[in-house]
């Protein structure tokens, strides 16, 4: 039989036949195959953020809150980490405390805690706060979760002697667990109208990214450190 010669014209249609049956069709020139693909990126670790209202994003939508723009910027860098944000508006550290069965039913590499501030607005007693913080870093430590622990200071009608004792907390525990200190979460953001919602206290959108930019700074080396 007599060999047909198919006109050049006709090769595009020829190849969507094939695909359309089935067949595989042949490969343009210069085109990456399988192997040239790029393979979904392993996810480098898990990081929690343990909090109140300030970590859930209180009066913002969900991308906004600070924990979500630090996992954008995550993205943004091809750095895949699976981020969860475990803020609960309201919650005490005797609260963060009795949750951390639920946090540790995955593995955690990198917990941010910032809880404290609903105990000191509550006037609950320090010894009770520093207790509670102090479990929870201990059991980071036993599940080998490398921590960033961030401070909270209280508005001055708190006392001056109940807001140092409570303003001690922070340092004292950081150091007893050798672990990063973000000395006061809100730097820059607190007592200023420009950078918070109407209640004077919760960050808006702007105060968010300020805050997240901030928690960035002892956040980030964490990350890149050698896992446990």
């Amino acid at each position: 039989m007599r060999k047909v010669r198919c006109p050049a014209a006709a090769l595009p249609v020829l190849l969507l036949l094939a695909v359309a049956c089935g067949r595989q069709a042949p490969e343009p020139a210069g085109s990456p195959g399988p192997a040239a693909v790029a393979a979904p990126q392993a996810v480098a670790g898990t990081l929690v953020f343990l909090g109140d209202s300030l970590t859930a994003g209180l009066g913002l939508p969900r991308e906004a809150a600070f924990p979500a723009l630090i996992e954008a910027r995550l993205v943004a860098e091809g750095r895949p980490w699976k981020v969860v944000n475990a803020g609960i508006s309201g919650d005490t550290t005797a609260g963060g405390a009795a949750r951390l069965d639920w946090i540790y039913k995955q593995k955690v590499d990198v917990m941010f805690v910032c809880l404290g501030a609903n105990d000191g607005l509550r006037g609950i007693p320090v010894h009770e706060t520093e207790r509670n913080l102090r479990a929870i870093l201990a059991r980071a430590r036993k599940e080998g979760t490398r921590v960033v622990l961030a401070g909270i200071q209280l508005p001055g009608n708190y006392g001056t002697r109940y807001r140092a004792a409570f303003a001690r907390i922070f340092p004292r525990l950081a150091g007893e667990f050798q672990v990063p200190l973000l000395p006061f979460l809100l730097e820059g953001v607190a007592m200023d109208p420009s950078l918070n919602q109407s209640d004077g206290i919760h960050p808006n959108a702007a105060g968010a990214r300020r805050v997240a930019d901030h928690a960035w700074t002892a956040l980030d080396p964490v990350l890149r450190g050698p896992a446990r």
